[in-house]
């Protein structure tokens, strides 16, 4: 697929100013945070069970699936509904404050380092468990595994991921690597995938990079849909590649997300190892292969095809799609938000679930968009004494 294939190349018209940086960054947090707190309550259910619960398509914040959220199972203990974020967003945001730390471009031994003291050492408010808690509380085993890898096993943060469960562990949370490297895929792709090294292996891994990269492409001016799918597909690897290539392909037809929602599980089936039954998964589930991909990527980027990048469409595609949709939802809102700004989030959904989670949405986007400046600078004077340097090596 290419963007001469792609029917998605709507553009801003000519006099409507290109977000800027801080804008963007904006848009991508903030909608990532919205995606996520929209599918949450409805994570792990097929579309027929979710419309058959809410009494057709979730088209907003929605409560929990279970009004016994607090001993349903497997839902327990988690308020998953009603504008809260889950762990996409914590993860994410304990992401960004690794990078006002440092203030520079991450690699594994920063998640040792720093995200890792993060999770065990500082108190937050967790939305889901409605109190203060230490993240690691909250986040899933495949996160608590580079805790133990890291913290207790100390082993070598760059293969630390190696043996965990492969999935999208590492790339729900990757939005800030983009976003630090707008403009650039290529060095976004290459700082993810240092940084999921200590998280996960294989095609879990892969999509870390691959997402980055992805969000990296939306901030370019004047990028569509179409340009982002292809800044993915030009760097993904395996059966990453194969899955987004498949899916975005199936997307192209559909200009709705009731339309697409079969016909993009179709296309994914082949490559996600979980199997037809989300809560049931297969023998070979999130096990390292290179012919297969995780499931949330290529859908994220496929409803981001549907949607043509707006975020209303992109995100509640994403959300009625079930499974895993809360990171479905939190990858198509980041990829939205940074193609068109913070304007493309509706308010109404953003400010209802900053109020509900308890948290100031736009923090930590500005932050970032600091920190990212920093790096530019850094970056630039790396590069002229790079430039230097082989001019007298060159003889130029």
């Amino acid at each position: 697929m290419t963007a001469t294939t792609a029917n998605t190349t709507t553009r801003p018209p000519a006099d409507t100013p290109s977000p800027t940086l801080e804008d963007r960054a904006a848009g991508c947090l903030v909608g990532a945070a919205v995606g996520d707190a929209l599918g949450g309550p409805v994570e792990g259910w097929t579309p027929e069970q979710i419309m058959a619960r809410h009494g057709g398509r979730v088209t907003g914040i929605v409560g929990p699936f279970h009004e016994d959220w607090r001993t349903a199972r497997p839902i327990a203990p988690y308020h998953k509904g009603d504008g809260h974020i889950t762990d996409d967003t914590l993860m994410t945001h304990a992401l960004v404050r690794v990078y006002e730390k440092v203030r520079d471009h991450l690699d594994a031994y920063d998640v040792a380092d720093h995200l890792v003291p993060d999770l065990i050492g500082t108190p937050r408010w967790i939305p889901e468990l409605e109190a203060e808690a230490l993240p690691l509380q909250r986040i899933f085993l495949a996160e608590k595994w580079i805790v133990a890898r890291l913290h207790y096993g100390h082993a070598d943060p760059r293969e630390a991921g190696v043996g965990n469960i492969v999935n999208c562990g590492a790339a729900m949370y990757m939005a800030p690597v983009g976003l630090v490297n707008a403009g650039n895929p290529d060095r976004a792709y290459a700082e993810a995938l240092d940084i999921a090294g200590a998280h996960q292996s294989s095609y879990g891994r892969e999509a870390a990079g691959v997402f980055a990269a992805a969000v990296a492409a939306a901030c370019a001016p004047n990028a569509t849909p179409a340009t982002v799918v292809d800044g993915a597909l030009r760097l993904a690897k395996d059966g990453t590649r194969a899955a987004i290539e498949a899916v975005c392909e199936a997307a192209l037809p559909h200009r709705d997300f009731e339309s697409a929602l079969t016909p993009l599980r179709e296309a994914v089936a082949p490559f996600d190892t979980v199997g037809p039954d989300y809560r049931n998964p297969s023998l070979g589930a999130r096990r390292p292969s290179r012919l297969h991909a995780i499931e949330e990527l290529p859908v994220a980027l496929g409803m981001l095809l549907v949607g043509d990048g707006d975020f209303r469409t992109t995100v509640l595609g994403s959300v009625n799609y079930g499974r895993d949709c809360d990171s479905i939802a939190t990858m198509s809102g980041a990829l939205v938000g940074a193609l068109r700004g913070a304007s493309a989030v509706p308010d109404e959904w953003s400010a209802e679930v900053a109020r509900a989670s308890r948290l100031d949405l736009y923090a930590p986007a500005a932050a970032l968009a600091k920190v990212t400046r920093e790096i530019f600078s850094r970056d630039r004077a790396r590069r002229s004494a790079h430039e230097r340097a082989f001019a007298a090596l060159a003889g130029a």
